[in-house]
């Protein structure tokens, strides 16, 4: 395998020394993920890593949608069926599958991250392929048996600061609660060299009422916090005392994928369809209505409590419905769909969008509103930031693509900074490694064509990696 130094830098010679000097400011600095997907018990249990299938493959819809698109089915892939069916459970059998299929990840983001897991986190520096399958398995079977293998050993190896997972209001946040009781040097809560995992409050699986399950999670939510739920009151009531909860546990943001970027500014139409909604009387539009109207009140929960916004609109979830119904959600049938932000999000902005509480980070899977919108947006409004590229864009060109698009009109200090957005815990410092790079690389050609000088762009490097995820993720003070 050929990791080379100067991986995803410019072609040109000149260009390309400069991207090498600025990649060298970020390389030591700490990883902020403000935004992600890691399963908080793997540090709070430290329980050794399964086998390399369970790790690398079974759980990462981005490697068994591809191999779905060839063919490959995902029980084959050994994940696990919604209707009890049997999927594969020998992990050398997936692996070698997974392994034989490897060319398919030519040129992708995936490869990158996964090949750079392979050299860095656990030496291996040969190219994967059915030939090597097994000794790749074996190799990697024998580290992951190693105590500095386990995840919290590993979470200082990486020099993680903070690390930020995703929880549901009604989830449990025992995890958090288990990790703050773990010691750690200095007396201070564990989290190895200074680190510390935060949770982050998503409550799509709330606000969607066309979400199966969706009453018994309004129950639950009353159960959990002693709130009426049977009113729009007690809901709203209920989320904020949940919304405390997740600050004790160390929450800086909450997070909302909802389908559009869509806002309405109207309580007495998001009680009426609660309502409605609890006694099976709510339409399909009142079902894709009241997701907008709680945006709004979330908002004015930010406003109260402080938990910077992060909006993810833009996935038509469980687009392949065959897939879904096989296998459930998060296995790879969800596709981008156009979305606008310009008229579905004034309504939040009129309400919030200028007062000195209240911030908000857009994230978008629609590329044709980088310029358009989000840019003018993040430049028009004091409380407006802008996401990175995420999911299908958090790649090579996806990340090029938005600095080229956003940074004249929004500068670099109107973008928070790099997310992850992982459940692929060995791939974080992957992930963060491609994104300075690609901003060296950027930075160098506005050096080379004298629109920077080198000390700025070494700076704006700096900032890019750690200082503005810090700050517009709400992240200085843990």
């Amino acid at each position: 395998m050929n990791l080379h130094p100067d991986r995803l830098f410019p072609a040109d010679e000149r260009t390309r020394a400069i991207a090498r000097e600025l990649h060298q400011r970020t390389t030591d600095l700490p990883l902020v993920s403000p935004h992600g997907h890691v399963d908080p018990r793997l540090m709070s249990e430290n329980q050794p890593f399964p086998d390399p299938a369970r790790l690398f493959v079974v759980p990462d819809h981005y490697l068994t949608r591809m191999l779905y698109s060839q063919g490959v089915t995902p029980d084959q892939l050994g994940v696990p069926s919604a209707k009890g069916e049997p999927s594969e459970v020998d992990g050398r059998t997936i692996w070698r599958r997974f392994a034989e299929h490897y060319h398919l990840f030519r040129g992708t983001p995936s490869k990158l991250w996964l090949d750079y897991t392979f050299a860095e986190v656990f030496g291996i520096y040969k190219d994967l392929g059915a030939d090597t399958a097994d000794e790749f398995y074996d190799h990697l079977s024998a580290r992951l048996s190693e105590p500095a293998y386990r995840p919290r050993a590993l979470f200082d190896r990486f020099n993680i600061e903070v690390l930020a997972t995703t929880e549901s209001p009604v989830d449990s946040l025992e995890p958090h609660a288990a990790l703050a009781e773990i010691p750690a040097d200095g007396g201070r809560r564990w989290g190895g060299k200074g680190g510390k995992v935060v949770t982050t409050f998503r409550p799509d699986n709330l606000v969607e009422p066309d979400w199966p399950g969706w009453r018994e999670r309004v129950e639950q939510l009353g159960a959990m916090t002693g709130e009426d739920t049977s009113t729009f009151d007690g809901f709203l009531a209920a989320l904020r005392r949940r919304r405390q909860d997740f600050i004790a546990a160390g929450a800086t943001c909450s997070d909302h994928g909802n389908r559009t970027a869509m806002t309405v500014d109207d309580p007495q139409k998001a009680a009426e369809v609660f309502r409605k909604a609890l006694a099976g009387e709510a339409d399909e539009r009142e079902m894709l209505l009241f997701p907008a109207l709680m945006l709004v009140e979330f908002a004015r929960m930010s406003v109260e409590d402080g938990l910077v916004m992060q909006l993810h609109p833009g996935s038509w979830r469980n687009h392949n419905q065959w897939l879904y119904e096989g296998w459930g959600r998060d296995v790879g049938g969800d596709i981008p769909d156009l979305n606008t932000y310009t008229r579905g999000i004034k309504p939040l902005l009129d309400a919030f969008g200028n007062h000195p509480r209240f911030r908000i980070v857009l994230y978008t899977l629609d590329e044709t509103v980088f310029s358009r919108e989000l840019a003018p947006l993040a430049g028009g409004y004091s409380s407006v930031f802008l996401g990175a590229p995420w999911w299908f864009l958090d790649s090579p060109e996806g990340m090029r693509r938005f600095r080229e698009a956003v940074h004249e009109t929004a500068g670099f200090y109107n973008t928070a900074g790099f997310v992850d957005d992982t459940r692929a815990f060995c791939s974080i410092p992957a992930r963060h490694d491609l994104a300075r790079r690609i901003d060296a690389a950027f930075l160098a050609r506005l050096v080379a064509e004298h629109r920077m000088t080198e000390d700025e762009a070494g700076e704006v490097a700096v900032d890019l990696a750690y200082n503005l995820p810090r700050k517009i993720y709400g992240l200085e003070a843990q």
